[in-house]
């Protein structure tokens, strides 16, 4: 068991040493870069998921009314 400790402690060093301080750089590098701002494919795939969870509320009432009319005690079948 411990040779198999010695024999990861290497790669798992080196990891940590030079891997992850790289990482965090570069990912907080990016973070800063965009500044929290969305851009414009953001904005437009943002509204169209609006308008379809808009669409699929409305549907979703729909269903519901056609259920409360042709089965009055669905919701209390759980």
């Amino acid at each position: 068991m411990s040779w198999l400790l010695g024999f990861l402690a290497i790669p798992l060093t080196l990891f940590i040493l030079f891997i992850v301080p790289i990482w965090l750089w570069m990912h907080y590098r990016n973070k800063q870069n965009n500044s929290g701002q969305l851009n414009q494919q953001d904005i437009q795939r943002l509204a169209k998921l609006s308008d379809d969870a808009q669409k699929m509320r409305e549907r979703i009432q729909t269903l519901e009314a056609i259920l409360d009319e042709d089965h009055p005690n669905w919701r209390q079948r759980r």
